[in-house]
């Protein structure tokens, strides 16, 4: 008589013991959409800051020297890094919506294991598990 061996795989128990239900989700999903317009809103305003900014500037810069456009120039690049910042936080935050409306939500996306509650807890639109991320910032 043959024997029958069980077919279920580890990674098949890890992924099945990683869905949340329906209602975790809906609350995730709550949580990142208002993340993204929190985001959103302080990306407009520091694009109308910077613009406001920006006009005083030219209105403001006759008889600078080379060390006061110097400073400005520095502060603009700053202001622009800080809007690039933001503006890369709410595109991390728009793959994490992506990612709950696919089913991956949770998921490493390099090796498929669950992200440990906590990372997502402290960084809720990581999309590597602990190892993952270690491994790409050694990089």
């Amino acid at each position: 008589m043959a024997k029958t061996t069980n077919t279920t795989t580890a990674p098949g128990k890890a992924a099945a013991k990683n869905k949340r239900s329906d209602a975790e989700m809906d609350k995730i999903r709550l949580a990142l959409t208002e993340r993204r317009d929190e985001l959103q809103a302080e990306y407009d305003q520091t694009l109308a800051e910077i613009t406001e900014l920006q006009r005083d500037r030219l209105a403001d810069s006759g008889g600078d020297d080379q060390a006061d456009t110097g400073t400005k120039t520095f502060e603009r690049e700053q202001e622009i890094t800080l809007a690039n910042n933001i503006l890369e936080r709410i595109t991390q935050v728009e793959r994490a919506l992506e990612r709950v409306a696919e089913g991956h939500y949770g998921n490493c996306e390099r090796c498929g294991n669950p992200i440990p509650v906590e990372r997502l807890a402290a960084f809720p639109s990581a999309t590597l598990c602990v190892s993952c991320k270690q491994l790409e910032e050694r990089r």
